[in-house]
């Protein structure tokens, strides 16, 4: 019988691990591919980035709700119910014929699917695992996620470079496919009999999140605060101020409300008294800095390698490998680690490696570099994300009694998803406002004729995309003369290596800030955290 409980715990944790890494990968695996999809889809690195950011925005702006619905008809339903939807979104995805429908089948249905799965993950380890196997099978959840995004750049390149990217989504499909037979086996605790749904919280939850990254990701086009050169306006300012401001007002519109909800003892999307809990939010914070300094940096690093230096996806996943093993390698050794030293020190250690690595790119790139200078901020970044990898989780976790844990799932993963959503979305936008702003801050020191400098004027002050050497050459040589077209060229490199300058630059403005922000994490050692009493929080 106890052979058979063993046998039983491994298969659940092998199907919970395989969902964990399905849905962690795809915020990995296309970052080299970048520049593959762009060109196969006829779209531009700004439009795939859209993609990458709302997909992690729709998984943002609905893991609470995701997290609610479980609770109410059932976690393995719910969990069942997202793979169907994410497995139809990568299908979809795998064959889009157009930016649009990838947007639909990967943004908009797998972002769906996952805000499904990931918050009944962490209740149905709850459900299928003693309270004293927890916090093991936690960090086994965490390891599968770690692995996914540390081997998703080399599955990503190789794939992409063998075959077509396209192929990674079919296997996601395979994989969901793969689990729906082994869903009974898992246990499943009674819905929550609760009152009427809380419909008008989701849907301030999801209009506040989207605005405040629809404006991000539109300041390069519209301008963050004076409208761009035929760029739409209100009232004389950039729609981007007045997206900014509607997303403060409605976000803080939904806090007040759950308040109210909270206060007349009705079913709310957040409780308001578990954020008032210390650890709770001070560790929330630490993974939203996390992954928005990530994110930014799986969008900023592959753009060097398959843009700037016209890699492969698979050269450019090959380079990321360093990061993926000091990922693996700190997210392993840190937990003897948590037993001793306060975790506190551990998350500050952890943003201090990261912030070391970024500068490290930072200073290392030039006109001149190449490949070889990624590796050593590569491996410091990743030794950085695995001790934090290995530390936050267990903190959010043990801040509130095991009852919460659902909850916390939600706001964990809503945390670190908008996190992910914004980075990719600012670096983008860093990327794109300044690479303009440096071609026309160099573009008088060039020996372009002042034709061609009025041309190209126009052309940088509406916004121009982020390319390689031999695309815009492609673009240039039917219109312009060889030596006109390689003094463009010339511009184009310098300009992009000060564009990334200032996104890795503000990247790094994050992790600094971060090592500061993260103090008032437990001054105890991980090991030492236990989840309050039922009655803190009822």
């Amino acid at each position: 019988m106890h052979t058979e409980q063993q046998q039983g715990s491994r298969l659940v944790l092998g199907v919970l691990a395989a969902a964990t890494f399905v849905m962690t990968l795809d915020t990995s695996v296309m970052n080299v591919s970048i520049a593959s999809v762009a060109n196969d889809l006829g779209t531009t690195v700004q439009g795939i980035q859209g993609a990458i950011t709302w997909y992690t925005l729709v998984m943002a702006s609905l893991m609470i709700t995701g997290g609610k619905l479980g609770a109410r008809f059932g976690r393995r339903k719910i969990f069942g119910i997202g793979l169907a939807i994410y497995a139809c979104g990568s299908l979809t995805t795998a064959l889009s014929p157009s930016l649009g429908v990838l947007m639909f089948g990967w943004s908009f249905l797998e972002g769906v699917g996952a805000a499904l799965i990931l918050p009944a993950i962490v209740a149905l380890v709850a459900s299928n695992f003693a309270p004293a196997e927890r916090p093991r099978t936690y960090g086994l959840m965490a390891a599968a996620s770690a692995l996914a995004i540390s081997a998703g750049p080399l599955i990503g390149g190789a794939v992409t470079t063998f075959a077509s990217w396209r192929w990674v989504f079919v296997a996601e499909v395979v994989i969901v496919v793969g689990i729906f037979p082994f869903l009974r086996k898992i246990k499943d605790v009674a819905p929550v009999a609760q009152g009427r749904f809380d419909y008008l919280g989701a849907v301030l939850t999801v209009v506040g999140l989207a605005l405040l990254v629809l404006a991000v990701l539109r300041a390069p086009e519209w301008g963050w605060v004076q409208p761009k050169p035929g760029a739409p306006s209100v009232l004389g300012i950039s729609p981007v101020v007045w997206l900014l401001i509607a997303s403060i007002i409605v976000l803080s519109g939904f806090f007040e409300y759950e308040r109210h909800r909270s206060a007349m003892k009705r079913d709310v999307m957040v409780q308001p008294k578990m954020l008032e809990v210390l650890q709770l939010r001070a560790g929330l914070l630490a993974f939203f800095l996390q992954y928005l300094a990530q994110m930014a940096i799986f969008f900023t690093v592959p753009l060097y390698l398959s843009v700037v230096l016209e890699l492969t996806a698979l050269q450019t996943g090959i380079r990321l490998v360093p990061l993926s093993l000091a990922l693996l390698l700190g997210a392993a050794l840190t937990p003897k680690l948590g037993a001793k030293v306060a975790s506190v020190h551990l998350a500050r250690l952890g943003f201090a490696l990261m912030l070391l690595g970024t500068l490290s790119f930072m200073t290392s790139i030039s006109p001149q570099s190449g490949a070889e200078i990624v590796a050593l901020p590569m491996l410091l970044i990743g030794l950085g994300m695995g001790i934090l990898a290995s530390q936050l989780g267990a903190i959010t976790v043990a801040s509130v009694p095991d009852s919460e844990a659902a909850d916390v799932g939600g706001l964990q993963n809503t945390v670190t998803n908008f996190g992910a959503s914004l980075g990719t979305a600012i670096a983008g936008a860093v990327l794109i406002t300044q690479l303009s702003h440096h071609a026309l801050v160099n573009l008088p020191g060039t020996n372009m004729s002042s034709y061609a400098q009025k041309s190209v004027t126009v052309q940088l002050e509406q916004g121009v995309p982020f390319i390689s050497n031999s695309q815009l050459r492609a673009v240039l040589s039917p219109a312009y003369p060889p030596g006109e077209v390689e003094a463009m060229v010339q511009l184009n490199t310098t300009s992009r290596i000060g564009a990334l300058h200032d996104a890795l630059a503000v990247i790094a403005v994050v992790e600094a800030g971060a090592i500061l922000l993260v103090g008032r994490l437990p001054k105890r050692p991980v090991a030492e955290l236990t989840p309050p009493p039922e009655p803190q929080l009822a």
